[in-house]
């Protein structure tokens, strides 16, 4: 038995898109006896609360039957969709697969384990699968179907699990000679890995093939990276799709349970798994399906001669193309040559336009209108908040004007202590890096001028004491701790949910933690105000992240 692994960019709501995607990307799988799209994949996912609207979900399944005429004469398709809940009781759908064969919609097979962690509500729209295994009987040969985190539950890999029913060793115990699972499992680095050695476990523990068809591309603060896997039932992994790019691969699954690539049709795909090659490869591909979504047509921000900035123009420069960048240079009385000049050379590095605005002028009839309210009061990061308010008001204009998406510059160590202007550098439609740490973005920017062999970032930018330039002589250790001892706390406190009193036992100071815990906390309601970021670590400020704005708590 040939069974073809969709690997798909499907775009949210778009229907008629999302199915003609598969259509056409089945047209290529010619031969198979059996084609797999990712989980939701003629929805798009996640779809959030487009469900909770039934004419949607009503409209889909008319999509779904006309695309079940479209490939009558294609292979069997399985596609995933949300299914209507038929009883008088518990959630009104279910997350299913629907099997399309020979012009009709066959039967559907329905996802059992429904996640509420991080960015994921599942509880909110769907009901549970019953207890009855979801088997698909094919051509002779019994095929378990599930749904993303139906894998992820096995007593043996999991040292604490989320469920009480392990739906892969109900499949398994039923006589399925294979396990298929439909997912669409968000990218966060070194998950890869995590997924592979998971699915390489169940496989050799059941002594069946596992087939994961994971989805590919952004939507929204979601990163998927596809890499759809396929193990034998010894644990070998026998063929991958590539990882954040939409592929077609074929296996084979003969009679005796074995399973092999078919020949050009499917391999081992190369991948680089280096935090750096991974993290650069989602937010390209993130602020590409981003903008493309959204209908924009390129983006702009502002260039500092910093280096947050520079990354982001970089990453943007290779999702969109060159030309698709605005570059805009704002210099104050406090901004540096060096950093004029370091803007200049990273736009010509990466043959993007620039436009410079100065807002001296600016600056001084804001303080013209001040003076008398302000009078005898000593200036303070009220006049540099101005700055960053006035740059961000002048970005948005542009935004505006030229139909650009405006792209934030700030880094995750910086949102995570507030360490930015709302209404200012955090305007903005996509914060393109606020999920990667300050000392992860030089790390990214190191590797970025490695990789290509010459100078991209320019030498100058990744040298010089990271600074706002609000004021003469400021740099960001003014204001925070060494970016290495910060970005340690702040992973430890949200992304392993150490305590205080651990960060303490760990030998920092209890008045640095007390410090940067106050921080993360009281500028909760600016992350609350920000723009989508892009997801990359197991714990983001977007939405996943669910902490109250007033609060007494730590």
């Amino acid at each position: 038995m040939k069974i073809a692994l969709l690997q798909l960019d499907p775009t949210v709501g778009d229907l008629q898109g999302n199915s003609d995607l598969i259509s056409s990307t089945l047209r290529r799988a010619a031969g198979a006896d059996l084609a797999v799209t990712s989980e939701l994949a003629l929805l798009g996912y996640p779809p959030r609360d487009l469900l909770l609207n039934s004419d949607f979900v009503e409209r889909s399944w008319d999509v779904l039957r006309c695309l079940a005429e479209t490939v009558r004469e294609l292979p069997p398709l399985l596609v995933g969709l949300a299914e209507k809940n038929p009883g008088e009781v518990g959630r009104p759908l279910f997350n299913s697969a629907a099997l399309l064969k020979d012009g009709r919609v066959i039967e559907t097979f329905r996802k059992a384990l429904l996640p509420t962690y991080d960015v994921f509500d599942e509880d909110r729209y769907f009901e549970p699968a019953g207890r009855q295994p979801q088997i698909l009987e094919l051509d002779g040969r019994v095929l378990g179907i599930s749904v993303c985190e139906d894998i992820w539950n096995d007593r043996d890999f999991w040292r604490h699990r989320r469920y009480h029913t392990d739906p892969v060793e109900e499949l398994a115990s039923t006589g399925a000679e294979a396990v298929i699972n439909l997912s669409a499992s968000p990218f966060t680095v070194g998950k890869q890995n995590h997924r592979e050695a998971m699915l390489s476990g169940l496989a050799k523990k059941h002594r069946i093939p596992f087939i994961y068809v994971n989805q590919v591309g952004g939507n929204d603060d979601l990163v998927f990276d596809g890499r759809s896997s396929v193990f034998d039932g010894e644990g070998r992994l026998v063929a991958r799709a590539r990882g954040f790019l939409e592929d077609l691969i074929i296996v084979d699954l003969d009679r005796s349970g074995r399973i092999g690539a078919v020949a050009g049709k499917a391999e081992i795909a190369e991948d680089d798994f280096t935090q750096e090659s991974e993290i650069w490869r989602a937010l390209v591909l993130g602020t590409r399906d981003y903008v493309s979504k959204c209908g924009f047509s390129g983006v702009l921000l502002g260039l500092s001669g910093g280096i947050d900035s520079s990354l982001v123009a970089a990453i943007a420069s290779e999702a969109l193309g060159p030309n698709n960048v605005l570059g805009v240079l704002m210099p104050s009385p406090f901004t540096s040559p060096a950093s004029i000049r370091d803007a200049a050379a990273l736009a010509q590095n990466l043959g993007i336009k620039t436009i410079t605005l100065t807002i001296t002028d600016i600056m001084n009839s804001f303080g013209r209108v001040l003076a008398a309210p302000f009078l005898d009061r000593p200036k303070d990061v009220t006049e540099e908040n101005i700055q960053a308010r006035i740059r961000g008001n002048i970005l948005m204009a542009l935004s505006n004007k030229f139909g650009l998406v405006l792209l934030t510059t700030g880094n995750k160590s910086e949102l995570a202590v507030g360490y930015c202007t709302i209404y200012g550098d955090m305007s903005g439609g996509l914060a393109v890096i606020s999920d990667v740490p300050k000392t992860a973005v030089y790390r990214l920017a190191k590797w970025l001028n490695a990789s290509r062999g010459q100078e991209i970032i320019p030498a100058a930018v990744l040298k010089k004491p990271p600074t706002a330039e609000l004021r003469f002589g400021q740099t960001d250790q003014d204001s925070l701790p060494p970016y290495e001892i910060l970005d340690d706390i702040l992973e430890r406190y949200i992304e392993k949910h150490q305590s205080r009193e651990e960060l303490i036992h760990l030998g920092y100071e209890k008045s640095m933690v007390d410090r940067v815990l106050h921080l993360v906390k009281v500028a909760e309601f600016k992350r609350r105000q920000a723009a989508p970021g892009l997801k990359v670590t197991d714990r983001a400020f977007g939405s996943g992240w669910r902490m109250p704005v007033a609060s007494r708590a730590w």
